[in-house]
Parts: structure tokens; sequence; C-alpha cells
């Protein structure tokens, strides 16, 4: 259902607004370079920092920009399950062809509490859910049987969005619950290893600066190129270290900002990109051709 380079947008901002045209045109290069589906208002996307209202219209905006041509899969999570029911329905009312629903943070569910969360939106809400598993932030770590129960009691949970940077989870989550469960990774540097490990795909931060070179890759992959997709990856590298040398988006920001795809900005409590980061990410940038 859902594969390939899949780019979690950032949100454009000039002078502390939304830009709706920047981010309408970001949809529209990210479409042309051979991005093969949009995350809007994931982690990314600063999420955390905006407003109901904002939120929403970033979906509607990305609905409209991609006019069905690669599916969007909106960011609609909290730690706060009826806030993720609210934002999931707006999703599906907005035309969104899937959903983002991140383990809660903060509140450090139990196992027993991350299946009652997870499958009172599925229940809630009929639209194709992609969990999204990121111990780093939000400090649980849904495990593979809750996962698989999930996947057997709501036909619309599909797949997981894995950031446990764990390469033998793709292996065990293949065995516990079947290929036909969409795995998508979560860290550009393990894409090409989960890939390998019966993976379907990457919802990528390095995608808002190098669109084209990541669908090449997972496109020679899918190809059976496996000689050029590590090459292309070995190529990324240096991008995606760069890209988390501090806290992201800011990074990614300052990347697109290079590129005139967008202004550095960024929302407090996140700070714009340090020097010494600008000078890496910009060296990175060169080395993968990318700017002179």
């Amino acid at each position: 259902m859902f594969k390939g380079s899949i780019v979690a947008l950032i949100t454009p901002f000039r002078d502390g607004a939304l830009d709706e045209k920047a981010l309408q045109d970001f949809v529209e290069w990210q479409i042309a370079e051979g991005t093969d589906g949009l995350v809007p208002v994931g982690t990314t996307g600063e999420s955390p920092t905006l407003s109901h209202a904002e939120h929403e219209r970033v979906v509607e905006l990305t609905v409209e920009a991609a006019a069905g041509r690669v599916p969007v899969i909106a960011g609609t999570g909290s730690n706060c399950t009826d806030e993720a029911v609210s934002l999931t329905r707006h999703a599906k009312a907005a035309g969104a062809d899937g959903a983002l629903v991140v383990t809660p943070y903060y509140n450090k569910p139990s196992q027993t509490g991350l299946y009652a969360h997870h499958k009172t939106i599925a229940d809630a809400v009929d639209i194709p859910i992609i969990i999204y598993n990121i111990p780093p932030r939000s400090v649980v770590d849904m495990s593979v049987e809750t996962m698989a129960r999930l996947a057997a009691d709501c036909p619309n949970i599909v797949g997981v969005k894995d950031a446990t940077q764990d390469l033998t989870r793709p292996l065990a989550t293949m065995e516990a619950i079947g290929d036909g469960f969409c795995q998508l990774s979560g860290e550009d540097p393990t894409a090409l290893a989960l890939l390998a490990s019966g993976g379907h795909g990457c919802i990528s931060v390095t995608a808002n600066v190098a669109p084209k070179l990541c669908a090449m890759m997972h496109d020679a992959w899918a190809a059976g190129n496996v000689g050029q997709a590590m090459s292309v990856n070995q190529r990324l590298y240096p991008l995606h270290k760069a890209l988390f040398l501090e806290p992201s988006p800011a990074p990614a920001k300052y990347g697109a900002s290079l590129q005139g795809k967008a202004t550095p900005d960024v929302r407090l409590p996140l700070v714009a990109a340090s020097p010494a980061v600008q000078d890496a990410v910009a060296d990175a940038m060169r080395h993968a051709g990318l700017i002179n």
C-alpha cells in the first residue's frame, strides 16, 4: 500500500506563520523529483508547535497539492487518545490516504495501554493506520507482540514506521505478522538495511533536500539493482548524519533554504541550526551533488 521514498515534510514558516505557498510548491517539487508519498505534520513537520488549526490546514494543503498523484499519510498522533481520534477523523475528512499514529510520548503507557490507544483510534476512524514506533522520542517501545495483536484485531492498522534502529526488528515483525504488513524505516541511515530485511520503504527526513536521490535508491532496490542502491546510499550517508547533528528539523530546514525551497525558520523550543551545523549540512549537500 505504502512503499518507496516517502518524505516526512517540513512545515515552511515565514515571519512566524505557516507559509502556505511554500508548502504547496514544496509538495509539487517533491512529486516532480520522484517522491512516492508525503507525510505532513509529523515530527519533521514540527507538529508539537502547530496549533490545531494550523495542523489541519497543513494536511488540507498537502492533500490539495498532491491531487491524488501520490499518497498522503497525515501525522495524527498524540499522547491524548481523544485528540488523536479527532486529528485522525480530520485527516480522513480532508482526503488523506492514511494516518501516522505515534506511540504516546511522556505518559509512558504500558503495552496494554499502547494496544488500547491504537485500537481506539482504529475503531473510531476507518482509514489505513501506520504505527509510529520511535522509542528515542516517546520513551516507550511497542513490542512485536503488541503490534501483532493490533494487526490481527484491527484490519486498518496496516504497517509500522520503525525508528528503533534495531535491524532485527523487521525480521521479527515479519515472522509475527507476515510480509503483507507494511514496514517503513523511520531512520534514513537504516533504510536500505530495512529493505534488505523485507521492508517496503522509508519515511525520510533526508528526502526534504535530496528527494531525487532518495527515490533513486528505492527505485534501484525495487529493480534488483543492489549495487546502484548501495552507491546512492553511500553518497547520501554524510547528509543523513549532518541532518541530525542538532535537533531535527532545523538542519533540514537550513538545507532546504540553500535550495530556495523554504526559510530556515523553526519554532521555539527549537532554534535554528548553528553555524557549525550549517557548514556540515552544506558540505554534505555538496558531497551529494545537491548544491555547488
